[in-house]
């Protein structure tokens, strides 16, 4: 256990994921960018988001901008509803939630993930002993979600292991600055690097993204 200061700027305890520091053994002894990479960052791991609708919301707001925008969107979102949940978002409405710096689009897609989960329309309870592609399938149902928006929620709500996002750029970015010098990879090329992780290609990934941005994003 660890301690990590939320976005809210209180601590809370942290669980290491349980598979983490096998996957880190591993990953080192398989590949040999690993093996350089992980230990620049010594006790750092994936820290995840306990609550379901507060990870698929700031999901949303992730999506199609860097993280500095996404961060900062997130924070004024935080002052307008101080706890993100079905109930506080729906009573904030469409106007407040723009006001954050949301797109319409954006903020639309936030309403109708809150009605989801109010009229439960969506299996919480399920989720964690689903497969990862029925999970997937269940969200992309939603308004909003996409397959990379489900694939994020896998790896930072259900602290999924072996996710391979494809569609992240910033995966993608880190495979071709770390694997092929930054010439352009294709979705090929990253199924071929990707192979050597299983079933650990969350925590590459992971890896991958801190060489782009050392600061871990929750």
């Amino acid at each position: 256990m660890v301690q990590s200061r939320d976005n809210t700027g209180e601590t809370r305890t942290v669980a290491v994921p349980p598979y983490w520091e096998e996957a880190k053994q591993e990953l080192m002894k398989r590949d040999r960018i690993m093996s350089k990479l992980i230990p620049k960052f010594g006790d750092l791991h994936l820290i995840g988001h306990d609550d379901p609708f507060t990870t698929l919301a700031r999901s949303i707001v992730n999506q199609q901008v860097t993280p500095k925008a996404a961060n900062a969107a997130w924070q004024k979102l935080l002052e307008c509803c101080p706890k993100i949940t079905p109930a506080a978002v729906q009573k904030a409405g469409a106007g407040e939630l723009a006001a954050c710096g949301l797109s319409k689009r954006k903020t639309e897609y936030i309403l109708d993930l809150a009605d989801n989960f109010k009229a439960k329309k969506v299996h919480v309870a399920q989720w964690h002993n689903m497969d990862d592609e029925t999970v997937i399938a269940e969200l992309v149902q939603i308004r909003g979600i996409t397959r990379w928006t489900a694939e994020m929620f896998l790896i930072f709500n259900l602290l999924r292991p072996n996710v391979l996002p494809l569609d992240d750029p910033r995966l993608i970015a880190g495979i071709s600055h770390n694997y092929f010098s930054g010439e352009p990879v294709s979705r090929s090329d990253a199924r071929e690097v990707s192979a050597n992780w299983e079933p650990y290609r969350t925590v590459a990934t992971w890896y991958l993204w801190r060489s782009l941005d050392p600061v871990p994003v929750e």
